[in-house]
């Protein structure tokens, strides 16, 4: 069953105050295979949407101690030092999971590039550019949102790069 559309998240909030237009998914959270959650294929498919166009955020640690956020198309690996170089990082490594909501203000499955406690450095990969519109979370678990890649690059003042697994 859907969730109520009229439940807003903070991303929500923030696309509406900064006058992005988007257009709010739920989904239903369910137990996948082995006890995971629905991430990434598994949210495009509960929402007939196109794996392709449905970006997962992953946010990883610099050598430098800087902290970085990725999005890349949900059935795609980040290539770290493909991601490394375009952060201008020696190196970079994914955040554990206990460390994602303390950097991050969300939970693993619900992490957003949008709305982060600090807005850090944002790399989307490059294909983004490839659709009209693409998803990517709304912030919790069951919500995404649809918006134009233009307009969320320039919120975020993200850059795009080739950072997956060839």
């Amino acid at each position: 069953m859907a969730k109520k559309k009229d439940e807003k998240t903070n991303v929500m909030r923030i696309l509406e105050q900064k006058k992005v237009p988007y257009t709010p998914h739920f989904y239903e959270e369910r137990e996948g295979p082995e006890g995971t959650r629905d991430y990434g294929v598994h949210v495009a498919q509960a929402l007939g949407q196109d794996p392709e166009r449905t970006f997962k955020t992953l946010v990883a640690k610099g050598a430098s101690g800087g902290y970085y956020v990725f999005d890349i198309p949900a059935p795609e690996s980040l290539d770290l030092k493909k991601a490394a170089k375009a952060a201008g990082e020696k190196s970079v490594e994914l955040l554990a999971v206990k460390d994602i909501t303390a950097v991050t203000g969300y939970v693993r499955g619900g992490c957003s590039p949008v709305g982060m406690k600090k807005q850090y450095p944002t790399i989307f990969h490059r294909t983004i550019l490839d659709f009209e519109t693409v998803y990517v979370s709304a912030g919790k678990i069951g919500a995404q949102v649809e918006v134009a890649p233009q307009a969320l690059l320039a919120l975020l003042r993200a850059e795009t790069a080739d950072i997956a697994v060839e």
